[in-house]
């Protein structure tokens, strides 16, 4: 059965086909880590090459240290691919703004040059924003971590799938639970 709702289909696929949303994943609501369809860039190209000209200013870094050190001032809500921050520092040094320092093993390790210092306090509120905008990630992925939180919202989840999934889902009942969602929303909102 396929049905309609607010001039969307919905097929068996329930609520969040309905909605075009990922869901509640474990890096939070229609976001995943790493992937997932339709997901929204956290930074673009020349803020990803600020965060980390910032991250090699504060002290030498190589790949695999800015990803975890992004995770980790995110809470474990974005962690930037590998094939995302190699080219960017290919670039980074390319600009002349990091430099290669000699390290043991095969890893580069990165230092920021003096045009890359004066490129961050040319841009130092952007900077300031962009950590800015790190720490609150993190401060949401804590504040949605609660697992009776998760739980129930699993729950909602499986038993909206499951309804709207129905062959024959009736219009009214559409509305009778449109109605109940709102409803927890608005009680939600008014806690303290």
């Amino acid at each position: 059965m396929f049905f309609t709702f607010n001039g969307r289909g919905c097929g068996p696929r329930g609520f969040h086909a309905m909605h075009g949303q990922g869901g509640w994943g474990r890096h939070g609501w229609g976001e995943q880590r790493g992937g997932g369809r339709g997901r929204r860039r956290v930074f673009d190209g020349g803020e990803l090459r600020l965060v980390l000209l910032k991250l090699i200013s504060e002290q030498p870094r190589h790949g695999y240290d800015l990803i975890r050190e992004i995770e980790e001032r995110t809470g474990g809500a974005y962690a930037p691919s590998p094939g995302v921050i190699y080219p960017t520092l290919t670039l980074l040094e390319d600009m002349g703004l990091i430099d290669e320092e000699k390290s043991e093993g095969a890893k580069k390790l990165f230092s920021i040059t003096k045009a890359g210092e004066d490129h961050l306090n040319e841009r130092r509120e952007e900077v300031d924003a962009l950590f800015a905008r790190l720490a609150e990630m993190g401060a949401m992925r804590a504040r949605t971590e609660a697992a009776p939180v998760r739980r129930a919202m699993g729950n909602l989840k499986s038993v909206l799938q499951n309804r709207l999934a129905e062959e024959e889902v009736d219009i009214d009942l559409l509305h009778q639970v449109a109605a109940l969602i709102d409803e927890a929303a608005q009680k939600i909102e008014r806690l303290k």
